[in-house]
């Protein structure tokens, strides 16, 4: 039960910090663990790496501003942490099976 907590205050942290540079130390250090140790919980309690929780929540909230504003698609996908447009679309398009410029119609 100790993990599930540690874990659920690691996720908190995460999602407060989403649209910032994220560190697996900070992460770890807000379940009082060690960078290693959390990363191993953290896939046996979540089912994917710290990498990939990050990459689906921020590619979700994407999708999400893409569906409901009219912001540019390289302004969406600077926001969320893609250098370029190209980057953002093909691990969009990975992710969502459609890509930026289909969510947005």
């Amino acid at each position: 039960m100790y993990w599930i907590k540690e874990m659920q205050n690691a996720i908190g942290f995460i999602e407060d910090k989403l649209l910032e540079q994220l560190d697996i130390e900070e992460i770890a250090k807000s379940a009082n663990s060690s960078p290693a140790n959390f990363r191993r919980i953290f896939s046996i309690v979540t089912g994917m790496t710290v990498g990939e929780y990050i990459r689906a929540r921020r590619l979700s909230l994407a999708a999400q501003e893409l569906l409901k504003s009219e912001h540019k698609i390289l302004d969406v996908a600077l926001k969320y942490g893609y250098e370029t447009a190209e980057s953002f679309a093909k691990a969009f398009s990975r992710f969502h099976d459609a890509t930026p410029s289909d969510v947005m119609r």
